[in-house]
C-alpha cells in the first residue's frame, strides 16, 4: 500500500522555524517528483515547493521564496520542508505529495492533479 506521511507541524511564533517530514511506505520516492502543498481555511490548496525525483530542480511559491527549502533523502525515502522566518499567513495544512514526472516541477508545482498519492497533511499555525 503507497502512503506517505507528514510530520514536523506545530505551533510556532512569528519568525520562528519549523521542518516538515515527508516519509514514504510502500514505494520508493526516488522516481517521483513531489511537492508541499499547504490549504489555509476557506482557501484553494497552492503550491508551496516541489522537487524533482533526483533533487536537482527545485521550484519554489513567491511567497516562500528565500524562506523555505527542499529538499529530499531518497536513501531515506524521505523528503523535507525546511520553513523560516515564518509568517501568520504560512499558518495551513501541509500536504506533501509523490507524481511521475510528466512535465517539469514547475509546472508539477501549479497542477494538483499530477500527483497521484498524498498524505494526510500537518497543522503549521503560525501566531504569537
Amino acid at each position: 500500500q503507497l502512503q506517505l506521511v507528514e510530520s514536523g507541524g506545530g505551533l510556532v511564533q512569528p519568525g520562528g522555524s519549523l521542518r516538515l517530514s515527508c516519509a514514504a511506505s510502500g514505494f520508493t520516492l526516488d522516481s517521483y517528483a513531489i511537492g508541499w502543498f499547504r490549504q489555509a481555511p476557506g482557501k484553494e490548496r497552492e503550491g508551496v515547493s516541489c522537487i524533482s525525483s533526483s533533487g536537482g530542480t527545485t521550484n519554489y511559491a513567491d511567497s516562500v521564496k528565500g524562506r523555505f527549502t527542499i529538499s529530499r533523502d531518497n536513501a531515506k525515502n524521505t523528503v523535507y520542508l525546511q520553513m523560516n522566518s515564518l509568517k501568520a499567513e504560512d499558518t495551513a495544512v501541509y500536504y506533501c505529495a509523490a507524481g511521475q514526472v510528466l512535465t517539469t516541477v514547475q509546472t508539477m508545482c501549479i497542477m494538483t492533479s499530477l500527483f497521484g498519492s498524498w498524505g494526510q497533511g500537518t497543522q503549521v499555525t503560525v501566531s504569537s
